[in-house]
């Protein structure tokens, strides 16, 4: 090769190096051509002229979502200063190609003094919008797993057109400091049928068909099957069961029926040996349905597999119920207050043995004051007492006893009556009491002292 061409050759290859070289360092200086930072175009600046152009830029505040606009501020400076320029080179390096790109690329940057109240305002007021928008706009369905009739099935979910607010809002603070913030429109989207969450929805509707509750009343047992009883059920998003308890209702009402003893007549056999129905008053208990039908249904959603019954009730001065617990003697039990309004005479048996027996003075029968007949409780006991009162003949009465023990809330009891004098079988019929059982002074320590508060009294 002659010397010329080797001189031709190095020029030539000296000259693409200079080109390469003054390429590089323009792309080294310069933003790409179609680079914007918070959608203010800084293609082909430097750095610094860049933040310049950023210093002197404003916001108009513009919020789209697609295609539409949702929101129109007021304009405002960006609030960039000589602070930035160091962001700005990081975003020169970040963009910077070998050759000129033509590529269309706009970068987010947080000035160094935002508004930060302003910003704020502004999100609440693109969230408030966002929500007047939803309200108008289709709602989606979520695909459910249900329990209708006793069957498991899963509904179809349904689309709609509701905007996703918390994607979208994440996206707007990802482009906050942008001039134009662009959206994308995302929907909020249903539940699938085939989705983790119905799947699991189904599975624990299998298992609740499939448990059992044994509910345990006094000495009885019953068995509450979720797959005769629960007929429409469903799971929430949480897992929580919905439950239509009208199955499980329907079953305490038909044992209330079968076993309470709240005002139905009790089968007493008397001190005589003749066997007699009394209507129930005071004494008695009953279910109370709506708090044990969801025992029940806790029990049944827990898998627990047996329960006692627990909320039961009942009338007068205590109102959780009285004699649930006794089950013998049809209810009534061995320990109680036999009162004959027949016979003038109370018996007084404790555990089935009697412990006093004696004469006693009724209601007034003549001006229809008589003792209540039933079956009803020792409300409490107190000694002494003044009863205070109304009577035919006597509209207001004060008056002390020894001992008082009532079982009616109308103000029937048994108490000694030291004023009276007539204790004959007949003094009921004409010069009886105002409803109490007036009992002998000489008896009425005895018969206090073997009564006890809501044992069973038996007036017929």
């Amino acid at each position: 090769m002659s010397k010329r061409n080797i001189i031709i050759i190095s020029s030539l290859v000296v000259a693409v190096l200079l080109v390469f070289a003054g390429i590089y360092y323009y792309q080294a200086t310069h933003f790409n051509k179609h680079v914007t930072i918070n959608n203010t175009k800084v293609g082909g600046l430097t750095a610094n002229q860049a933040l310049k152009k950023l210093k002197s830029a404003v916001s108009k505040n513009v919020v789209y979502v697609g295609e539409k606009r949702i929101y129109d501020g007021k304009d405002t400076k960006m609030g960039f200063t000589n602070k930035d320029l160091s962001e700005v080179k990081n975003l020169l390096k970040k963009q910077q190609t070998f050759f000129p790109s033509s590529k269309v690329k706009n970068y987010s940057l947080k000035p160094s003094q935002v508004d930060r109240d302003h910003q704020q305002t502004m999100e609440k007021k693109i969230k408030e919008k966002l929500l007047k928008m939803n309200k108008g706009l289709k709602v989606p369905k979520d695909a459910e797993a249900h329990l209708k009739k006793g069957k498991i099935s899963i509904s179809k979910s349904v689309n709609g057109k509701q905007y996703d607010i918390a994607s979208l809002l994440k996206d707007y603070e990802k482009q906050s400091y942008n001039s134009e913030i662009h959206l994308n429109p995302l929907y909020i989207q249903p539940i699938k049928e085939n989705s983790p969450i119905i799947k699991e929805e189904k599975k624990k509707l299998q298992e609740l068909v499939q448990r059992t509750v044994n509910y345990k009343v006094q000495d009885k047992v019953y068995a509450f099957k979720a797959s005769e009883l629960i007929k429409n059920a469903s799971v929430t998003k949480n897992m929580k069961y919905v439950i239509d308890k009208s199955g499980i209702e329907k079953k305490l009402d038909d044992i209330n029926h079968s076993q309470s003893t709240l005002n139905k007549n009790y089968t007493f056999k008397t001190h005589s040996g003749s066997v007699i129905s009394v209507k129930g008053e005071s004494y008695g208990w009953a279910i109370d349905i709506g708090e044990e039908a969801k025992r029940i249904q806790e029990a049944l959603e827990k898998g627990k597999k047996t329960i006692l019954a627990y909320n039961v009730y009942g009338v007068g001065w205590n109102p959780n119920g009285v004699g649930y617990h006794t089950t013998t003697n049809h209810g009534i039990g061995n320990t109680y207050v036999e009162v004959s309004i027949k016979e003038q005479r109370i018996w007084v048996y404790k555990d089935g043995k009697l412990k006093v027996t004696t004469n006693v003075v009724t209601g007034r029968h003549d001006v229809h004051e008589d003792t209540p007949t039933g079956v009803w409780y020792i409300m409490y006991k107190q000694s002494p007492s003044i009863l205070k009162g109304s009577e035919v003949g006597n509209s207001n009465y004060s008056i002390k006893v020894s001992y008082w023990a009532p079982f009616t809330n109308s103000g029937c009891g048994f108490h000694d009556a030291s004023w009276r004098k007539n204790w004959a079988k007949d003094a009921y019929l004409k010069q009886g009491s105002g409803g109490c059982v007036n009992t002998p002074p000489s008896a009425m320590k005895t018969v206090y002292n073997n009564i006890s508060q809501y044992e069973p009294v038996i007036i017929y």
